[in-house]
């Protein structure tokens, strides 16, 4: 049996990969730190539903601690990695960007050394839409990621680097996936898209930085995971955008479209734009569809629904998640 270390899997990305990996009789060991950027509970809740699996094993260590990864290692047989151990939020990470070089820059270099060590020869890499900002759209893959605006793109382009570095040096097999706006069921409570449904819900305010004409090319969650499995292949070493492909979707429309399953309308209060924000994303997926075979599958529209639904049958003890 093919056994995966997939780090970060009580994440969101995470935590979907995992089980879409585990309904195909792959063996998972889940390595997270639980730590508390946002409610534990979310994490909590993905990772009871995975460890009803027996094929599923959980690690609770933080990818930044090389002892710890160094007796997982030697205590399993690892045939792949999927590395989705990070640090995410760009507004965060101006506020205390040295743990995200710890932690996405540092713990992916750790990774990488016992890759070595132990002759592990494929790792998948998560990355960013957020490292292209100031390029032309929709963005390919060949266009220059050298002017990262917040320390979160500025720690997945040297996560990426090392990585290239680990694959020329030592002959690594490496996908990077850079993903664009990931959403869905059990999202992270950081993510407009589950604040918004829940500031609605409740009848709160919602804080709209900028004036809901940017626009983010949304991928659903399923989706990704997908993609994710289908980068285990052998690439030699390659970066592949994973996104909607579609033209970005406005922050006001998908505003409207939570209003409608809701049935209840939004109380907007109006923030300045933030200057690490990008004011649109539009992922080029050709490169997707050639080297992976992979296309979204998942319209907007229906993944933003299931979203509101997922909400709705846990409004219970959602209510007073901290957002």
């Amino acid at each position: 049996m093919m056994t995966i270390l997939l780090t970060g899997g009580a994440g969101f990305i995470g935590s979907r990969t995992a089980q879409m990996l585990l309904d195909r009789g792959v063996q998972v060991i889940i390595a997270d730190n639980l730590n508390d950027y946002y409610d534990v509970r979310l994490k909590e809740y993905r990772l009871k539903c995975l460890l009803e699996n027996a094929n599923a094993k959980f690690e609770e260590l933080d990818i930044e601690d090389m002892d710890s990864l160094r007796k997982l290692f030697s205590a399993h047989r690892i045939d792949s990695i999927i590395n989705l151990a990070a640090r995410a939020g760009v507004r965060y990470s101006i506020e205390n960007p040295h743990v995200y070089v710890t932690t996405n820059v540092s713990g992916t270099l750790n990774l990488l050394e016992l890759m070595r060590e132990h002759s592990i020869a494929k790792i998948v890499l998560a990355s960013s839409s957020s490292i292209y900002a100031g390029n032309p759209m929709p963005f390919n893959e060949e266009l220059s990621t050298s002017h990262p605006i917040s320390p979160y793109a500025a720690s997945k382009t040297a996560a990426e680097l090392l990585a290239y570095t680990y694959h020329y040096l030592f002959e690594l097999d490496v996908t990077v996936l850079r993903y664009f706006t990931v959403y869905g069921p059990a999202g992270r409570p950081d993510m407009c898209y589950f604040r918004f449904i829940k500031w609605i819900d409740e009848g709160h305010p919602l804080e709209l930085f900028g004036d809901g004409s940017q626009g983010r090319d949304f991928t659903y969650v399923d989706d990704i995971a997908d993609g994710t499995i289908r980068a285990l292949r052998n690439v030699g070493y390659e970066i592949i955008n994973l996104g909607g492909g579609n033209n970005p979707i406005e922050i006001n429309y998908m505003i409207a479209k939570i209003e409608e399953f809701l049935g209840k309308d939004a109380i907007i209060e109006y923030r300045p734009f933030e200057k690490t924000d990008m004011k649109q994303t539009w992922a080029d997926i050709a490169k997707a569809e050639k080297i992976l075979d992979w296309q979204p599958t998942i319209a907007f529209d229906d993944g933003l629904k299931r979203t509101v639904d997922w909400y709705l049958d846990n409004r219970d003890w959602l209510s007073d998640i901290k957002l």
